[in-house]
């Protein structure tokens, strides 16, 4: 990348690791690989992975996002997101004659199976994480009467049991890590035989992008962040820039949103993205702060990631046949009334 020569005084702190997610990159070529293998359209049940430049990419290949499964039509195939969905969405695919092909990220699947089991041994399940968000839909859905959400500190007060001895916390994924654990500890008070999960279940990629932002934030007037506004873990960074020692951290999708006027009075910017971003995004960011003096980019590297998730097993079948079978098994079957 060509840089104009640094203005003196002025650097920029790269955050590493940054962007795309072992969970992310596997959903993302997922949708790819199954354009290459069966053609447009594939459908994908809300956004793939919450990124605005993934989605209009994917768009552009041919992928269909539906809020819904009944906007699919039969005899068609639909991914779930990254995010996971509950065994409803799945029965629902069933009845629409879909095939479908299961994105969810191999350790959003292990906070749904941790749900199942303490839900099989009769606990009960307080479900850290935010309101509406897709992930915890689809957790909330494994066990619907077992599981109550606890949207923050502020909420613990509410939280009612039905035995304080069988009772065990879960967590959405991409939360703040200092942020949930003030919420564990608040539960902890009430409840003080609360059962931990067998390991954190705010994912490693989440943790190791807001440890690389505690360490740059206290150097950086400001702070920021490439993603999009309902990536939940992007919006996490900046509260923990802000948190770190920034004096200002934003949030931007593209370059082209930066306001210069952030720029006063700034002689060190750190730079970071969510775990949905592609490389890109961040690489326009830093030619854009470059052409305005900061063209000085020294590296802050928190943790080192080698993790790579297999593609989801699904993409090894014959999709289009089996959608088409679905439908004709349906067809027969209304034929002759069975």
């Amino acid at each position: 990348m060509v840089r104009m020569t640094a203005s003196p005084g002025r650097r920029v702190l790269l955050a590493a690791p940054r962007g795309y997610c072992a969970g992310v990159d596997r959903a993302v070529i997922a949708v790819e690989k199954a354009l290459e293998q069966y053609g447009a359209p594939i459908y994908v049940r809300h956004e793939i992975v919450h990124n605005k430049y993934v989605v209009q990419t994917l768009e552009k290949k041919g992928a269909i996002f539906v809020e819904q499964t009944e906007e699919v039509p039969p005899g068609n195939i639909v991914m779930f997101s990254a995010h996971g969905v509950a065994p409803t969405v799945h029965e629902e695919a069933e009845r629409g004659r879909l095939a479908t092909i299961d994105a969810t990220c191999p350790l959003v699947t292990k906070v749904h199976k941790e749900a199942i089991r303490y839900a099989g041994d009769d606990f009960d399940i307080l479900l850290i994480g935010h309101e509406g968000h897709e992930e915890v839909i689809g957790t909330s859905g494994e066990a619907p009467d077992h599981i109550t959400l606890v949207d923050g500190p502020e909420d613990v007060a509410k939280v009612e049991v039905r035995d304080p001895s069988k009772v065990v916390w879960l967590s959405q994924t991409t939360l703040s890590v200092d942020e949930t654990m003030e919420t564990v500890g608040a539960l902890k008070e009430k409840f003080p035989l609360l059962v931990s999960p067998p390991s954190d279940d705010i994912c490693y990629a989440t943790q190791n992008r807001q440890l690389a932002v505690k360490q740059m934030g206290a150097q950086a007037e400001l702070v920021i962040v490439v993603g999009s506004r309902n990536s939940s873990n992007s919006k996490r960074l900046v509260e923990v820039a802000k948190l770190a020692g920034s004096r200002d951290a934003y949030l931007v999708d593209f370059a082209d949103e930066i306001d210069e006027a952030w720029l006063e009075g700034v002689s060190t910017v750190g730079v970071t993205s969510g775990a949905s971003v592609p490389e890109i995004l961040v690489e326009e960011v830093l030619e854009w702060l470059s052409q305005r003096g900061f063209a000085d980019v020294e590296l802050v590297k928190a943790a080192e990631e080698s993790i790579v998730f297999s593609l989801p097993k699904e993409l090894r079948k014959d999709l289009r046949a089996e959608a088409a079978s679905l439908v004709a098994e349906r067809t027969a079957r209304d034929t002759t009334g069975q």
